[in-house]
């Protein structure tokens, strides 16, 4: 194992235990935490400590990251296991963002290959360039609508919005305020600022005033519409009032709530009727609308200006005009057909109520995320190995996706799943943390559920 001062080394073997005190294997008792710093004056000294641990954690439980599908992220799947080469057929799939079903539409599909008879497969170049065809500007344009905005920017990915915009916007000397459980993406736009940055405590609004009231000048609070590890939302009402009090403006991130909440399914601002409050709506292409790539909207001043400063757009490849037709037929889909959220609404409902019944610790979920609670950071790859056996396509999230010993399985819930599958699914799940002593012993009395 690894020698190297900031990992512990040889000196580690055997010295740490699970919950149970059973002693952890030996690829358990590090993590990436271990191999972020390292001594010596080459960047690639770390390599090596890494490699060594790497090819014990990778046959230990990671490997269970990147599980090639055989298809399309439909409500079964089939999985290739990178360890074992065995296919596994026809497994329960809550693993992707597939929240509506339309990735996988027949319509989708042929606007795709229309749109690859007329603008071939990639943009070939920046937005500001040659990247910009005529099928961007007709989704920024019905995106616009959609939202009742102004403008729309789009982005090659969702990550690249909030990194482009935040670092766009603010500069040295000005205030970023996030939300502790606030994404990845917002994070390293706060880094790439360079400006003050400070957290709150997750949905604690007197935590956030006690961060704005402390600073004079420029002042952004970043927010997700659903958070994307807990699937609770945005205590959104508080934190406007807060934010208008201290002059602060307010950017959400909806990429797991626009399409789905709200009387339109324009996300959780319209659900609080706060749209017009909201100086910054962030949304992606990759969950509802089964494609990739996201977008800013709001006034055409701040489109205008951060046209030309969010430097993840102006120095990226322009979306897929292919992937943007997709985008275009799943939105006008979306807008058609009311029942597919409907539809999704019915199935969360259904599901957070079997998980609940048999006694699954599933958090403060409110919406189509649900964590399935493990905190054990030990087993989790070796529960994760059990449900992939037992038929379920679920994927395990540690550090640093959670903190420390929050670990968790992050169910996804589609419209397109039956209630035979669900139930299913739900039957398998609280069976198996059963065994691993999550769950109370129930009696068998999910299937009777079945409908």
């Amino acid at each position: 194992m690894v020698e190297d001062k900031h990992t512990s080394g040889k000196a580690g073997r055997g010295m740490f235990a699970d919950k149970a005190g059973k002693p952890l294997p030996l690829a358990m008792q590090y993590d990436y935490t271990n191999f972020y710093f390292g001594s010596g004056n080459d960047p690639f000294d770390m390599l090596g400590p890494f490699d060594e641990w790497w090819k014990d954690a990778e046959p230990a439980g990671y490997y269970l990251y990147g599980l090639p599908m055989q298809g399309e992220p439909g409500t079964r799947v089939d999985i290739r296991n990178t360890k074992t080469g065995k296919i596994h057929k026809n497994l329960l799939n809550f693993a992707s963002y597939n929240y509506l079903g339309l990735s996988y539409r027949p319509e989708v599909k042929e606007a795709v290959v229309k749109a690859v008879e007329i603008y071939g497969n990639g943009a070939s170049g920046s937005p500001i360039l040659s990247g910009s065809m005529e099928v961007h500007v007709e989704l920024s344009e019905q995106l616009a609508r959609f939202k009742n905005k102004e403008a729309v920017l789009l982005f090659p990915t969702g990550y690249s919005v909030n990194v482009g915009v935040i670092a766009g916007l603010m500069r040295s000397g000005d205030l970023i305020v996030a939300d502790q459980y606030a994404h990845a993406s917002l994070v390293d736009g706060m880094i790439l600022s360079k400006a003050t940055s400070r957290f709150f405590r997750h949905n604690k609004v007197e935590d956030l005033e006690r961060k704005l009231k402390k600073f004079t000048g420029k002042k952004l609070v970043l927010v997700e519409g659903v958070y994307s590890m807990d699937g609770d939302v945005a205590v959104l009402p508080d934190i406007v009032d807060v934010c208008k009090r201290y002059g602060a403006r307010i950017l959400i991130d909806e990429a797991h709530s626009t399409f789905i909440y709200g009387q339109n399914g324009r996300g959780v601002a319209e659900h609080f009727g706060l749209e017009d409050e909201i100086d910054l709506h962030v949304g992606t292409f990759s969950k509802s609308l089964g494609g990739q790539g996201g977008f800013l909207a709001g006034s055409q001043q701040l489109i205008n200006y951060l046209r030309g400063f969010s430097r993840s757009r102006f120095f990226s490849c322009g979306l897929s005009p292919v992937v943007t037709a997709g985008i275009l037929k799943a939105l006008e889909i979306f807008e058609e057909e009311p029942q597919l959220r409907e539809g999704l609404w019915s199935n969360v409902i259904y599901m957070q109520k079997l998980l609940r019944e048999a006694g699954v610790p599933i958090g403060q979920s409110e919406s189509q995320v649900i964590p399935i609670l493990i905190q054990d950071d030990a087993r989790i790859f070796e529960i994760g190995e059990e449900l992939l056996r037992q038929g379920i396509y679920l994927n395990p999230v540690q550090y640093p996706a959670v903190p420390k010993h929050k670990s968790r399985f992050r169910m996804s819930i589609s419209s397109t799943h039956s209630r035979q599958e669900l139930s299913e699914g739900a039957k398998i799940i609280s069976k198996v943390l059963e065994r691993y002593g999550i769950c109370p012993s129930q009696p068998d009395t999910i299937t009777s559920k079945r409908g």
